[in-house]
């Protein structure tokens, strides 16, 4: 398994690679990035064979998208997948602003819309800022923020989209499992395309698994499965790191230490570990990581492309560090 594959994007005729970029870091996620730098992220993702790239306009009111869509304006647009995002416009006096974003356009913010028309707006706006003249798919974002507007309207236009041939998939971008299994079993057939997980499938949280991801290898929807890394805590589980635990509860702590002992026996960098276990269940087509340098985009790269040896995710299960259910990467 190699960061460069490329796979099928479930049923939707797209294929992505199996490491894709999430671009919120670029739009500013917590800190500053230049525009040189935010460009060279993406250049270096380009040169290592990443064909999957997930932005969003809230990402930074508008920058990554911005940003992305210069970094890709000169490549061959049938040679990568781009996702975006709708439910929220980009708006003078927006008020559903939000504090993560370090330095963003001045006198612009997000405001909450899951309208029909709402939908083909954001869609133009945002094809207006990539420079480009499609989007590969688009996910509901946030989607229990308004549950009703969002299965119904946002779907509805999203699914006229996909059935004109303007997109090629409709998906969510969801934080909670529970909210995208509902939206699947509600959503009027064929339903969604694809599911962006984050935070839910991953060394640490299992939660995708009861519902969400047995429900997506039913009925073919493939799962791009965001997160992995925990914020950084894998990689530095110290109270007050940038994972954002100001005190690490002591049971998770415990089960950290005892992921990095396995690894540590088998040779396997725990990111490595993080960045590969998501990609052993069959509904899992890409694992989307965020990167804020070139460097950080080699090293998710490199993890990816570490070999895990034979024996590993057993003893990773012989510890109770992953449920005996859970599928791992052969």
């Amino acid at each position: 398994m190699r960061a460069d594959d490329l796979v099928p994007l479930g049923r939707t005729g797209l294929r992505v690679s199996r490491l894709g970029l999430g671009l919120a870091s670029v739009g500013g996620l917590f800190e500053p990035v230049s525009e040189e730098r935010a460009a060279a992220t993406l250049d270096t993702a380009w040169e290592l064979g990443v064909r999957l790239y997930d932005t969003a306009p809230v990402y930074g009111y508008g920058r990554s998208e911005t940003r992305t869509g210069a970094a890709l304006a000169a490549r061959p647009r049938d040679a990568y997948v781009l996702c975006t995002k709708v439910g929220r416009l980009i708006e003078p006096g927006g008020p559903d602003t939000q504090p993560i974003w370090a330095d963003p356009p001045a006198g612009v913010g997000p405001r909450l819309d899951y309208s029909y028309g709402g939908v083909l707006r954001s869609v133009e706006e945002s094809l207006e800022r990539l420079g480009l003249d499609r989007v590969d798919v688009l996910h509901v974002h946030d989607p229990d923020e308004d549950f009703g507007g969002a299965v119904g309207e946002a779907y509805r236009a999203l699914a006229d989209f996909r059935a004109r041939g303007v997109i090629g998939a409709v998906s969510l971008g969801v934080n909670h499992a529970p909210v995208a299994a509902r939206f699947l079993r509600e959503a009027a057939a064929p339903g969604p395309d694809c599911v962006l997980l984050a935070g839910r499938y991953n060394l640490l949280d299992q939660s995708g698994l009861d519902e969400l991801l047995p429900l997506c290898a039913e009925r073919g929807v493939a799962v791009m499965a965001a997160g992995v890394y925990q914020s950084g805590l894998l990689a530095d589980p110290r109270p007050g790191a940038p994972h954002g635990y100001r005190s690490v509860p002591a049971e998770l702590a415990a089960r950290i230490e005892a992921l990095r002992r396995v690894c540590a026996d088998f040779g396997v960098p725990p990111l490595a570990a993080a960045v590969r276990f998501p990609l052993g269940h069959p509904a899992v087509a890409s694992v989307v990581v965020g990167a804020r340098s070139p460097e950080e985009v080699a090293g998710s790269v490199a993890f990816l492309n570490h070999p895990v040896p034979g024996g590993f995710w057993a003893a990773v299960k012989a510890a109770g560090l992953l449920p005996e259910a859970a599928p791992t990467p052969a």
